[in-house]
């Protein structure tokens, strides 16, 4: 065995090491029970003003606004680049290396993505009652979308109505954050009433902001899906 080889198996001990002394200095200085996140105890205390069931959701949309429009924008970057390097300056012809997976396979399909949109749909308009959301919600909705693609062998998905509702949901998204701006309030801040915390019409905007991220998110990722299972095929020129 190489000198290399014997020290790359020391690699992993080293890490655990390190990482058993700093869980043992940490619980060492913090008593166990016992917070010292103030930003996470006001959070918890002050979350229900925003009318969020889910303080993951008045963070994530209330309290951080602009942390979550730079994971939308580097999801959106990491999309776009992934499929500049999938496509090429040739004429393509839709044409999917799969070329199907059988009627049995088709007729599952047929009945599972209604629910699987259903489910995903569910959990985005929900975001703001229980754990969930667009982020999450949004990648069931991509891949309901996609199923049908991989079962028939033939490509279903409509590049162009996606790139639509992809650059729509984030316009959207970016113009209510500057409403509230404009009215003097933080980026993304409810603009409606709270309401009652634990209702579905609650917590002002921030349902709508989960469904636009739920949209902007599916949709980038069923192109995405699109573009992994397309050949590249030249074409004449025009």
């Amino acid at each position: 065995m190489s000198r290399s080889s014997r020290s790359m198996e020391w690699t992993p001990l080293l890490f655990s090491g390190g990482l058993a002394f700093f869980l043992f200095a940490l619980f060492a200085v913090i008593p166990f029970g016992d917070t010292a996140m103030k930003v996470g105890t006001m959070i918890h205390q002050q979350g229900g003003e925003l009318g969020a069931a889910n303080l993951v959701t008045a963070v994530v949309l209330g309290y951080r606004g602009l942390d979550t429009l730079g994971e939308l924008a580097i999801l959106f970057a990491a999309a776009t680049s992934a499929g500049l390097v999938l496509s090429n300056t040739r004429q393509r012809t839709r044409s999917i290396k799969n070329k199907g997976l059988g009627e049995l396979f088709e007729s599952a399909i047929s009945l599972l993505m209604p629910l699987l949109l259903l489910v995903g749909v569910y959990i985005v308009l929900h975001g703001h009652l229980t754990p969930g959301g667009g982020f999450q919600g949004g990648v069931v909705i991509a891949v309901a979308l996609f199923l049908p693609t991989l079962a028939r062998g033939e490509m279903v998905i409509n590049h162009h109505l996606i790139q639509w509702i992809e650059g729509g949901a984030g316009a959207l998204f970016i113009l209510i954050g500057v409403a509230a701006l404009i009215q003097g309030a933080a980026f993304l801040q409810p603009l409606m009433a709270a309401g009652e915390v634990g209702r579905f019409l609650s917590a002002g905007t921030l349902p709508v902001l989960y469904l636009l991220v739920g949209l902007k998110v599916g949709a980038e990722l069923a192109a995405l899906l699109g573009h992994l299972v397309e050949d590249d095929e030249p074409g004449v020129q025009q």
